[in-house]
């Protein structure tokens, strides 16, 4: 079951459902979704068109993340130039927490998909427990760069009761790996212990 917009006004006002800073209700929220607004920070892969041979990411390595990604400020009032079939990470303006009984899903939004947006790769599912901001896969697939700005509605969230409260809500995972977010923090997935085989580091 999917909560209608009524419903989705009564668990932001029971707090179940928290958005900070509070959501202008009579914009963002649609018929069954609630629309985020895009954030100032990004974070860019250090590629250059002049590079014969980039470099391959090893998902073993975790410093290599940080040496091929870079966060980007943008100023008020200015755009995030996304290039033609480029990807980055973005984050949303909103921090959203859910209760241990609420999923949310990740949805982009139609008028930028025309224009070959889209906002997530593969982490659509926002898990029970949420706490943070949301970090947005961003990637375009179309043939000519696009002008992002701060504060525009960049996706929807829609929400769906659980059947039972999760017995280990997002922020009682112990590999809660993105837990409190507040910036486009690079891939954590060298802390994946299966990454590594039988011998992980540390064993």
């Amino acid at each position: 079951m999917i909560y209608s917009d009524r419903d989705i006004r009564r668990l932001i006002a029971d707090e179940v459902i928290r958005v900070d800073p509070g959501p202008d209700l009579d914009l963002q929220l649609g018929s069954c979704s609630l629309d985020l607004r895009l954030g100032e920070r990004f974070r860019v892969f250090n590629t250059a068109a002049s590079d014969a041979q980039p470099p391959t990411i090893d998902t073993r390595n975790p410093e290599q993340f940080q040496q091929i990604t870079r966060e980007v400020v943008v100023n008020e009032g200015e755009a995030f130039i996304l290039g033609a079939r480029s990807f980055i990470l973005g984050i949303t303006l909103e921090r959203l927490e859910l209760a241990d009984d609420v999923v949310a899903r990740l949805e982009g939004r139609s008028s930028l998909g025309r224009l070959g947006i889209i906002v997530h790769a593969t982490a659509s599912i926002i898990d029970p427990g949420w706490r943070g901001q949301i970090v947005l896969e961003l990637a375009n697939h179309g043939p000519l760069p696009v002008a992002l700005y701060p504060g525009m509605r960049i996706c929807a969230l829609t929400f769906e009761p659980l059947s039972t409260p999760a017995e280990r809500p997002y922020w009682r995972k112990a590999r809660a790996k993105y837990t409190d977010q507040g910036a486009p923090l690079a891939s954590k997935i060298a802390d994946d212990p299966e990454v590594h085989g039988p011998n992980p580091p540390g064993a």
